[in-house]
């Protein structure tokens, strides 16, 4: 069985409102979950991954088809904390 991805829609919502949104989902996600952040404001593509790096998450995949932006944020292989 796969560890659950949790979905994060928001897009039509200007920065800094995803990156907020990922952080909520993050500190609510259960342990081996990853989280999917869906938005279309092209900032997300800079603040995400800023915001990443000073967490304990990684930023798995990033990808952009059309107009939406897709981050793929997870734990990293070392860190077994929920």
């Amino acid at each position: 069985m796969s560890p659950p991805e949790i979905l994060v829609d928001a897009r039509g919502h200007r920065c800094p409102v995803p990156t907020l949104r990922l952080r909520r989902a993050l500190e609510r996600a259960p342990a081996g979950a990853s989280v999917r952040l869906l938005a279309d404001d092209p900032l997300a593509r800079i603040d995400v991954p800023h915001f990443v790096t000073g967490t304990d998450w990684v930023l798995l995949a990033q990808e952009t088809e059309g107009e939406v932006l897709s981050f793929l944020v997870g734990r990293s292989a070392g860190d077994s904390a929920a």
